[in-house]
C-alpha cells in the first residue's frame, strides 16, 4: 500500500510545474533517503520538505533528495512513455519533383519551375522556400511524420544529417535515361539525372558509408540497412512524356522504355535485399492545369480532365503493377506495395467538399486570373506571378505541382486507408513488426 501511495505521489507530482523547480534545484544532490522514520528521528533531519506520505500509521519522510530521484525518474518514464515507436529507422525515397525535397534549385530545376527558391513556395508549412515544389510538404514528408522520422534530407546536400534517411528524387528527372531525349531532340528535358543516377548515389552511399554491395557479397553489411528501412519510390515517369510531347518517338515507346528503366531501378534495390518496398504509380496527370491549358477542349473525360493523357498515365500504371507482381513471386521475402496514386487523386477529386477543395483545376500560383490563372511563360515564383489566399482550397499549386492540401489527402489515403495501397500500408508495418 505504502508503494502505491509514493507512485501515485510520483505521476501526480511529475505532472505539476514543481517537477522542473525541484529538477533544477537539487539537481547536485547525490543520495537517496527514502525510509521510514519515527517522528522524533524525522525531526533530527533538516532538509525534508514539510509533507507526508501515512499509510496505516507508518510516515515516509521524503527529502530533498528523494525529489530529485523521483523527478528523474519520472522524467524516464515520461520519456519512455511519449517516445515514438519508429518501425522503421530510414527511408530512402526516389522519383521527381513530387518527392524531390531539395536536389535541385531555381537554377537547376526543370524548365518552366525555375523558381522554387523563391516565396511562394514553402509558404504554408516551412514559411520559406526549401526547394520543393509546393506551397509546404510532399507525400514523403507526411510519409515521415507518419513513422516519426525527421524530414529527409536531399541527397545533395552534403551538411545534411542523413542517419534516418535520404531522399535521391531530382525535380524533373526521368526514367528513361537522358541519353535518349538528347539523341531523339527532345529539347526540354534540361535534366541530366534519371532513375538510373539515383540509384547510382544510392549505391555510392551504401558502399562509402555502409560497407554494402549487395546481398552476395556483403550480406551482413546489407542486411544492416534493409532490415530497419523503407523504399519509397516515388512517381516517375510523368516527365518522360512529357518531353515526348509532340515528339516523333510514339507514346508506346516512351512507356516500353520508361518501364523496363523503373524494373532494373527496383530489381536491383531487391538483389541488394530491400525488405520493404512501396512504389507510386502516376498521377492522372491529365488533371494537371498544365494538360489542360494546352489539350483542346474536346480532349476530356468523365472527371473533366484531358482524356487522353489520363488514359497515357493509366497504360503506364498498369504495366506497372504487372511487373511488381511478377516481382512478388520472384522475391517472396521483400513485401511490395503500390501506391495507386491515379485513383487516390481521382478520389479527392469526387470528393472535394470533404477536403475543403474549391478549385480542381485552376491554379494557385500563377498568372492571368482566366480560367485556369496559368501562364507558362510567368511561372509561379517569378515577379510576374500572385498567390492565392488560402491554397487549401486548390489541388493545383503551380500547374504541374500539388498543394500541401492534395498531397496530406493523398498521403492520408495512401498511409490510413486500404484501398490505395495494394496491399495495405497497415500490412507492410504488420510485417515489419514480426521481423523484429
Amino acid at each position: 500500500m505504502l508503494v502505491k501511495l509514493v507512485e501515485v505521489y510520483v505521476i501526480n507530482f511529475c505532472n505539476t510545474k514543481k517537477f522542473y523547480q525541484y529538477q533544477l534545484n537539487y539537481i547536485n544532490l547525490k543520495h537517496l533517503n527514502l525510509q521510514t522514520k519515527t517522528k522524533k528521528e524525522q525531526n533530527k533531519k533538516k532538509m525534508a520538505i514539510p509533507f507526508k506520505i501515512s499509510a496505516h500509521h507508518t510516515t515516509l519522510t521524503i527529502t530533498t533528495t528523494t525529489i530529485l530521484v523521483l523527478c528523474l525518474v519520472c522524467a524516464a518514464e515520461q520519456s519512455t512513455i511519449h517516445r515514438p515507436i519508429r518501425p522503421f529507422k530510414s527511408v530512402y525515397a526516389f522519383g521527381d519533383s513530387y518527392t524531390d525535397t531539395g536536389n535541385t534549385r531555381s537554377d537547376t530545376g526543370p524548365s518552366g519551375f525555375m523558381f522554387v527558391s523563391n516565396l511562394p513556395y514553402g509558404r504554408t508549412f516551412f514559411r520559406r522556400p526549401t526547394n520543393r515544389y509546393s506551397d509546404g510538404r510532399l507525400v514523403i514528408d507526411f510519409v515521415a511524420q507518419a513513422l516519426s522520422l525527421r524530414f529527409l534530407p536531399p541527397y545533395l546536400d552534403p551538411t545534411a544529417d542523413k542517419s534516418s534517411g535520404v531522399n535521391f528524387a531530382v525535380a524533373g528527372s526521368t526514367a528513361i535515361v537522358h541519353s535518349f531525349f538528347v539523341k531523339n531532340n527532345m529539347t526540354q528535358n534540361i535534366t541530366p539525372q534519371s532513375i538510373r543516377t539515383e540509384l547510382d548515389w544510392f549505391d555510392k552511399l551504401l558502399l562509402e558509408g555502409k560497407g554494402c554491395r549487395d546481398s552476395v557479397t556483403t550480406p551482413e553489411e546489407c542486411a544492416r540497412v534493409f532490415n530497419d528501412a523503407l523504399i519509397w519510390a516515388g512517381e516517375i515517369g510523368a516527365n518522360d512524356y512529357a518531353y515526348s510531347f509532340r515528339s516523333s518517338v510514339p507514346t508506346k515507346t516512351i512507356r516500353e522504355l520508361a518501364i523496363n528503366s523503373v524494373t532494373s531501378f527496383l530489381e536491383a534495390l531487391l538483389k541488394k535485399g530491400a525488405k520493404y518496398v512501396v512504389v507510386q504509380g502516376l498521377p492522372p496527370t491529365g488533371c494537371l492545369t498544365l494538360s489542360m491549358y494546352l489539350a483542346p477542349s474536346d480532349d476530356r473525360d468523365s472527371f473533366g480532365c484531358v482524356g487522353s493523357v489520363n488514359n497515357q498515365s493509366y497504360a503506364h500504371n498498369s504495366a506497372l503493377k504487372a511487373k511488381l507482381r511478377l516481382f512478388r513471386k520472384q522475391f517472396p521475402k521483400s513485401t511490395i506495395v503500390y501506391a495507386d496514386y491515379y485513383n487516390a487523386y481521382l478520389n479527392v477529386i469526387k470528393n472535394a467538399e470533404k477536403y475543403g477543395i474549391k478549385n480542381l483545376y485552376g491554379v494557385c500560383c500563377g498568372y492571368g486570373n482566366g480560367t485556369y490563372n496559368f501562364d507558362y511563360f510567368h511561372a509561379c515564383g517569378s515577379p510576374s506571378s500572385t498567390s492565392c489566399g488560402n491554397p487549401n482550397e486548390y489541388v493545383n499549386w503551380d500547374g504541374v505541382h500539388l498543394t500541401e492540401a492534395m498531397y496530406k489527402a493523398v498521403a492520408d489515403l495512401f498511409l490510413n486507408g486500404t484501398t490505395y495501397m495494394q496491399p495495405p500500408f497497415s500490412y507492410l508495418l504488420s510485417k515489419k513488426r514480426k521481423s523484429g
